[in-house]
């Protein structure tokens, strides 16, 4: 999965580091992030390319390396071969440890974006200097970072999972159940609540898979099996889901990149989990 790193270890605690030249550099625009491709394949900036322009704010180490947030002074940066391009570029199976930061850095990016203003008191807020978190000097109110838990399911029904397509998503691959953590829920509640909004199934038998970080949508899923119980007909909710059907394990594509816990998931059911 994405977290899968090989050796790296990613190191979150806030520190304050000065920039190497080779350290990396993030910069986003809405949904897009800087980069190029050349014939070495996709490259993202480090520190040296931009030759002092604008401001770095530190996020994280992984091993050796820092990763830094690029605020950039004009509207458009500019860097001999680089531009911006949709962070799906993030999903490439081939850039594993890149993928993994560049959607870490885009969940922070998107988090230090949307709270420069106090939400209590509505005074400019500063970055603090003693952890990750911004701070109003006019209230004193700390605000942190954003996780939103959300589930990720698959159904199954003897041989059978439950499949579906997402209606009126970029996405148009192959998905499973999912849904977000409401408030004062916990991720079993989660499951059985999103299972019956979604396909109009009762389920039984959950049970916890694995988690994954998942920075483009500020996500901390949560991944569960769980088998229907009584009637397995489906009733799909048109508004969320474009297709929901009962798939043989056998029919099962095999999943190529497995990047992300639903992918992780379906092809860990085509091998056989019981």
């Amino acid at each position: 999965m994405i977290q899968d790193i090989g050796l790296g270890r990613y190191h979150v605690e806030y520190e304050i580091h000065e920039p190497s030249d080779n350290d990396f550099v993030w910069a986003f625009k809405v949904r897009e992030v800087f980069l190029k491709k050349d014939e070495n394949g996709t490259v993202f900036p480090r520190v040296k390319d931009l030759k002092g322009k604008g401001r770095l704010q530190y996020l994280f180490r992984i091993e050796g390396i820092s990763h830094f947030l690029w605020w950039f002074d004009q509207e458009e940066p500019e860097l001999p071969g680089f531009m911006f391009t949709s962070t799906q570029a993030l999903r490439d199976p081939s850039l594993p440890d890149e993928a993994f930061a560049g959607m870490t850095a885009y969940h922070l990016f998107v988090w230090y974006r949307d709270n420069c203003y106090c939400g209590r008191c509505g005074k400019k807020a500063e970055i603090y200097d003693r952890e990750r978190a911004m701070h109003c000097l006019n209230c004193g109110n700390i605000i942190y970072p954003k996780i939103c838990p959300a589930v990720i399911v698959g159904i199954r029904n003897g041989n059978k999972l439950l499949m579906t397509r997402y209606a009126n998503r970029p996405f148009r691959g192959r998905a499973l159940v999912a849904g977000f953590c409401e408030i004062g829920e916990a991720g079993e509640d989660t499951v059985r609540r999103e299972v019956m909004e979604e396909v109009g199934l009762k389920v039984t038998n959950i049970r916890y898979f694995g988690s994954q970080p998942w920075g483009s949508e500020t996500d901390l899923l949560l991944g569960y099996f769980c088998d229907v119980e009584g009637d397995d007909t489906i009733v799909r909710d048109a508004g969320e889901l474009a297709i929901a059907e009962w798939i043989e394990r056998e029919d099962i594509e095999p999943q190529k990149n497995t990047l992300a816990l639903t992918a992780t998931m379906i092809e860990t059911f085509r091998k056989g989990f019981d």
